[in-house]
């Protein structure tokens, strides 16, 4: 019997940058357990339909999560990523807000 999970490989993928937005395709293929060239794919589906943005930085990429698109599930498009990823334990927009809110006093 095969094991199955309740996320796609995108949604693992989407998840792993979301908490480590500096983390290679390498890395991030061996947190999820698939292919290092699946894992490519996946990011230039990511970043293709705006899930992502890639910035490079040095050698390196650093990605950021545009938190304020819906799922792509029509039952799901209610549903921001930014509060799907919440679910999972993300806290990048908390700490956004909290940064924006402190600068704003500041002027």
């Amino acid at each position: 019997m095969s094991e199955w999970t309740f996320l796609t490989n995108h949604a693992l993928v989407l998840s792993v940058i979301a908490n480590n937005p500096r983390s290679t395709a390498f890395d991030i293929s061996q947190r999820v357990g698939i292919t290092e060239r699946s894992t490519r794919k996946i990011i230039a589906d990511l970043d293709e339909d705006g899930y992502i943005d890639k910035k490079k930085q040095g050698r390196r990429v650093r990605y950021r999560i545009n938190s304020d698109l819906s799922l792509r599930s029509d039952t799901h498009r209610g549903i921001v990523i930014g509060d799907f990823l919440e679910s999972l334990g993300w806290n990048e927009r908390k700490r956004s807000i909290s940064k924006d809110r402190a600068q704003s006093e500041i002027k």
